[in-house]
């Protein structure tokens, strides 16, 4: 357990998980993750912010029992109803039976749903609306669909202290410290972009909502509910968000591609070479079969240019190349240069089908190459030009 005061009596009780391999049964955790709690200490009142994965439960009580000894929390706040924060819900109130459950409208009917407690455990709060603990007040900000419809975040105004829920999260466990003023963070931000595209990306509206409606606020430490308490990096953890969530990107180009027997491979190392020697220098190259879907949905969100393709199969796209696409559609990506290319034996698809997933998104194809069973001479010049017309439609350079 690591027990830390943040700010006067603002502690973290979070906890680290390094057991669970995949987030949501889903993304990848090769250096686990944290569920972030925090405890509020007034002179009259002490809250609780948001709970932990079940199977860290025990830790989490411990946590609270040695800070606050034999003393129950009064309220606990639930900014994010997702079971790895609130599955701890039940437990704390075994644990504390006095406490009230503080949520909006939303919140407490999930609540009701996942855990079946009946109403006299929750207190209703609405947006703007405070909460005196005594010295400590608590204002609330609802943040719908920042990733869940009952979102919110809570701000301690005596401290500048922001609870933003999932936001401003990453992968990652904590190593020892909590605040990033007293770690090493740089390998964080990978993690960061890599959560947010998988986690949040869909949401990029309702994340500028958000920021505006908290860019008033003096915040001195950014609480979210996973990875570090940010504190010296706020405006860098911001203007991260801020980006992704108006699918700005970074100069550079991913390349996602589909082989069974390295024809369509051969393809997609070649416009790779072809944009180097065109001067881009920020080249990711993703082997569909072998890299995972996080690590591609990561770069297709950060850098500008994307080039996906694979070969024909069953008269569809090559099924790891396919869901790349559906990932990409459902989290309605923008302002991104996008080409294709494909093979096939004997009758095409995998191309003409990459164009219908783009034009869904409501983009473009800027160039396409299809090759028929292996590359010539003519395939490689297409190559080139496929390299060429996308470092032309490129804005960043």
């Amino acid at each position: 357990m690591n027990i830390r005061e943040i700010a006067k009596d603002v502690l973290y009780v979070g906890v680290n998980d390094r057991n669970t391999d995949r987030f949501e049964a889903l993304w990848p955790l090769p250096n686990g993750v944290s569920y972030n709690s925090y405890i509020v200490k007034g002179s009259e009142k002490v809250a609780l912010i948001d709970t932990v994965e079940i199977g860290t439960v025990r830790d989490y009580i411990n946590a609270i029992n040695l800070e606050i000894g034999t003393t129950s929390p009064d309220f606990l706040v639930i900014n994010h109803m997702e079971p790895d924060h609130s599955g701890g819900i039940p437990v704390v109130l075994a644990t504390y039976p006095e406490i009230k459950i503080v949520g909006n409208r939303q919140t407490i009917s999930m609540v009701k749903g996942f855990y079946h407690i009946s109403d006299e455990h929750f207190l209703e709060i609405k947006d703007g609306e405070t909460l005196d603990l005594g010295g400590k007040t608590l204002k609330f900000f609802l943040t719908p669909m920042v990733h869940w419809p009952e979102t919110m975040m809570t701000y301690v105004e005596d401290e500048g202290v922001l609870f933003s829920g999932d936001a401003f999260g990453t992968f990652g466990a904590l190593n020892g410290g909590v605040v990033d003023s007293e770690m090493e963070i740089e390998w964080y931000w990978d993690e960061m972009y890599r959560y947010y595209s998988n986690i949040v990306g869909k949401y990029g509206r309702f994340v500028q909502k958000a920021l505006e409606k908290t860019s008033g606020l003096d915040i001195k430490y950014l609480c979210s509910t996973h990875g570090p308490v940010w504190h010296d990096n706020i405006s860098h953890v911001v203007g991260i968000y801020d980006r992704l969530s108006k699918y700005e990107s970074e100069p550079g180009v991913t390349i996602i591609y589909g082989s069974m027997y390295g024809n369509t491979a051969d393809v997609a190392e070649e416009i790779a070479r072809q944009l180097a020697i065109r001067g881009v220098k920020n080249i990711k190259i993703h082997n569909a079969s072998k890299s995972n879907l996080s690590y591609m949905i990561s770069d297709a969100f950060r850098y500008e240019g994307i080039i996906v393709g694979g070969p024909t199969y069953s008269m569809h796209i090559f099924p790891p190349v396919e869901q790349f696409m559906i990932a990409m559609e459902t989290r309605e990506i923008k302002n991104k240069v996008i080409a294709t290319f494909g093979s096939f034996t004997w009758a095409s698809a995998s191309v003409g089908k990459l164009k219908e997933y783009v034009e869904k998104m409501k983009l473009e194809v800027v160039d396409s190459l299809d090759m028929k069973q292996s590359a010539d001479e003519s395939v490689y010049e297409a190559a080139a030009r496929v390299a060429e017309n996308v470092v032309a439609s490129l804005k960043l350079k």
